[in-house]
């Protein structure tokens, strides 16, 4: 197999950044996707204001996270079975149509004023309900849009630029329209956003090319994902990893609107302002991976980022400056998204394709599907002991799951050696990401 360096193939370091866009079907993906982020953040800060100023409650904030992000966990291993039986493509277009549909609900019953707490809390419900079969099936589409691995990787990364990009200017947007006009036309403006993510979608020829794997018994078809996934350490082990930072750590967000209104006194848009810096430093984790050229070394890196989440969590609990606050969530954003997709990265490279729907819904499962029990149990420890207080723990709680985790490097290292042997990373690294996915270790 003949290998050309990515560097070489790009033509200049921007362009080997941003690599993947070279591809049509990726680019609209980008472009749709980026608008309804945007939106999707603009909701999510006009959400937790909206029942905040409802109620008063951090309990009732860590319920609403608890209800958007719980049917992931329960439903992920079900919907990885669909992601890898039925056409991802088709899947990702009616998921998103559903949230829609979903988005239009919440914008209507908000600009009616007939909105109530238990309304958020079913329609956050639903919306969680979709997401779980819409993340498999998106993150396992992406090889395609691509149209193969060679690309995979600077795929994966740029989809969390493009995340942290929409993380940046949703809540900065949303933070202002609150003040000057409420909660309802940020509602609105999300709903329509969701035009454009369908438009790209309509757009892809990939929906053309794709075709359904031959089926087998879903059962079974679901305990060959599990076997597949927990069989092998390394990935237990950075599964495992992923589930404790997001069940301990990640919750941070959803008290974000108590940091802002009583530890720092502010209002909406210091909320703004705060979840705007955490994602700008994810932003900057994401451009970080997507221009390095090799996955080697990403579980050391993984360990350094989870260590970096958990310092920069405690240090924001103990700030009462906003400027400092809004400098440690600029930190604790990088640490969260460098962790978060160098697994990704990780487990996409070594995958089997006909697997990849239920690995990545494992993926999800860990990662969104434990932040609902983190969320409520956030909301549940802030309501007695502060939010700085629950946050402080959080981030000790990370620390000691980096040191759990860098106990297991060397076990990590033995095992998946092999495999990046028959991938060609070890003899061949300067061909970096775009190589380091051509093959596929066997089950």
């Amino acid at each position: 197999m003949a290998v050309t360096s990515a560097a070489s193939e790009s033509g200049t370091p921007i362009a080997h950044v941003f690599r993947a866009l070279r591809h049509r079907d990726y680019r609209l993906f980008f472009i749709g996707q980026g608008i309804s982020l945007i939106g999707t953040w603009m909701q999510q800060v006009a959400m937790s204001w909206l029942v905040y100023r409802l109620t008063g409650s951090a309990f009732a904030l860590g319920a609403i996270a608890f209800a958007s992000q719980f049917p992931t966990f329960l439903l992920a291993p079900i919907a990885g079975v669909v992601a890898d039986r039925y056409r991802r493509h088709r899947i990702v277009v009616t998921t998103q149509s559903l949230a829609l549909l979903e988005a239009s609900t919440v914008a209507a019953l908000v600009l009616t004023g007939t909105v109530q707490v238990w309304h958020l809390i079913a329609l956050s419900a639903v919306l969680g309900t979709v997401n779980a079969f819409d993340i498999p099936a998106r993150q396992s589409l992406v090889v395609k849009l691509v149209q193969g691995p060679d690309d995979l990787a600077n795929a994966i990364a740029l989809n969390s630029s493009m995340f942290n990009m929409a993380r940046l200017i949703g809540p900065a947007i949303a933070g202002v329209l609150i003040g000057v006009v409420g909660e309802g036309p940020v509602f609105a403006i999300n709903a329509a956003s969701y035009i454009a993510v369908l438009t790209s979608l309509f757009r892809m020829s990939v929906a053309k090319e794709e075709r359904p794997e031959p089926q087998a018994r879903a059962l079974s078809h679901m305990r060959e994902g599990f076997r597949y996934a927990f069989g092998f350490p390394p990935i237990r082990s950075i599964l495992t990893l992923l589930a404790l930072t997001s069940l301990l750590g990640m919750p941070y967000v959803v008290l974000l609107p108590v940091f802002a209104s009583e530890v720092l006194g502010g209002g909406p848009q210091t909320l703004g302002f705060l979840m705007s810096a955490a994602g700008l430093g994810a932003l900057s984790g994401a451009l970080y991976l997507a221009s390095r050229s090799s996955v080697r070394g990403l579980s050391r890196v993984i360990v350094i980022a989870v260590t970096v989440f958990g310092l920069g969590l405690i240090a924001f609990s103990q700030s009462r400056w906003q400027p400092l606050s809004i400098a440690l969530l600029l930190v604790t954003g990088f640490g969260m998204m460098v962790q978060s997709a160098s697994i990704n990265t990780v487990l996409q490279t070594i995958v089997d394709e006909d697997k990849r729907g239920r690995v990545m819904s494992l993926y999800a499962m860990a990662f969104m599907g434990m932040s609902p029990f983190g969320s409520l149990l956030a909301g549940t420890l802030a309501s007695r002991i502060g939010a700085p207080a629950t946050v402080m723990l959080g981030g000790m709680a990370c620390l000691g799951a980096a040191a759990w985790f860098y106990s297991r490097l060397p076990t990590i290292r033995e095992l998946v050696r092999p495999i990046y042997i028959r991938l060609g990373i070890i003899p061949e690294v300067a061909t970096g990401l775009q190589s380091a996915t051509e093959l596929r270790p066997k089950a």
